[in-house]
């Protein structure tokens, strides 16, 4: 097989039932050039393995079996194994467009000093699903949905970052940072995560490009049992403690994090009182202030560790 320009890669965790359905729509793209497809087994004990052999008869099509859980060691792990200096992440329960690689291969291209980028993200709902009433647009961001627009954004705010599920990385700004961090991201059933929005501050500290590329679309789907409010409540518990990891991998530590962290739950809580007749913006801020209580959960025993440490020297 020919050298590829672009390594499209799909870390997988005991997600059988998404995963052909991604793997085919990678498998089809519309592309001009030479792409492969890498999928990075991450610890799976469900058919994964299975899945992907099912359609190894493509020579496009790569298995590598990571035992080490985690998504960025499984994201490392990939870009070890993809030959590719552009590497393009997609999510084992998503789907992508048929000219997502064209799209974003064409961006690195163009722009030699961009680091990073993304598209668009709809969702797929369950079968004679509805949202719920509950679900504000911004919580269903919670859920991958992402929309700057239909014009091509140069992203400043590390906030817009774009989605993991829909991602794509220059592999020279990648090794110059070292990879992505371990210590952020998905490992098994916890809900860390900002290791997008770290990579957008390196890049942007470095002088490089992060894009928003509307064309890049992705559509992805809802896991029924995501659809209930604990769901929400655990996903913003954990993107407090992300927070307060990414503050201390920054070396933003400290007590400073207990007025910040005490001044946004207050917020929360006022906010859900404010709009306490509509149920979606009420939850939003519900989920909002639950996830400072996990945030202040987590700088308190990072104090008490520090603490310990000073006491035993």
């Amino acid at each position: 097989m020919p050298d590829p320009q672009i390594s499209a890669i799909i870390c997988t965790h005991n997600r059988d039932t998404y995963l052909g359905a991604a793997i085919d729509s990678l498998l089809v793209q519309d592309f001009a050039g030479e792409f492969e497809v890498v999928v990075i087994d991450n610890g799976s004990s469900d058919r994964t393995r299975e899945v992907v052999e099912q359609r190894t008869g493509d020579p496009r099509l790569k298995y590598v079996f990571e035992p080490t859980i985690g998504l960025s060691v499984a994201r490392n792990t990939g870009a070890k194994f993809a030959s590719a200096e552009i590497l393009a992440y997609l999510d084992d329960d998503a789907v992508a467009s048929t000219r997502w690689l064209q799209v974003l291969y064409t961006a690195y291209q163009n722009y030699p000093q961009l680091a990073i980028a993304g598209g668009k993200v709809t969702l797929l709902w369950p079968p004679d699903t509805q949202p719920p009433r509950w679900l504000s647009p911004g919580l269903a961001g919670n859920l991958g949905a992402y929309d700057l627009g239909d014009k091509v954004i140069y992203i400043q705010q590390p906030g817009l970052t774009p989605r993991g599920l829909n991602y794509s990385i220059r592999r020279t700004f990648l090794e110059e940072i070292g990879g992505f961090d371990p210590q952020l991201g998905r490992i098994g059933k916890n809900l860390l995560s900002n290791e997008e929005l770290q990579m957008t501050e390196l890049a942007l500290t470095g002088g490089w490009q992060v894009a928003y590329l509307p064309e890049a679309l992705v559509a992805h789907n809802v896991a029924p049992e995501r659809l209930n409010r604990s769901w929400f409540l655990n996903r913003g518990w954990w993107q407090g403690i992300s927070e307060c990891y990414r503050e201390q991998l920054s070396g933003k530590a400290g007590v400073g994090q207990l007025s910040r962290g005490g001044e946004r739950l207050a917020r929360g809580l006022y906010k859900a009182f404010r709009y306490f007749s509509n149920p979606a913006e009420r939850f939003d801020n519900l989920v909002y202030a639950y996830g400072q209580i996990g945030y202040l959960n987590a700088v308190l025993q990072g104090l008490l560790f520090t603490a310990n440490n000073k006491s035993s020297q």
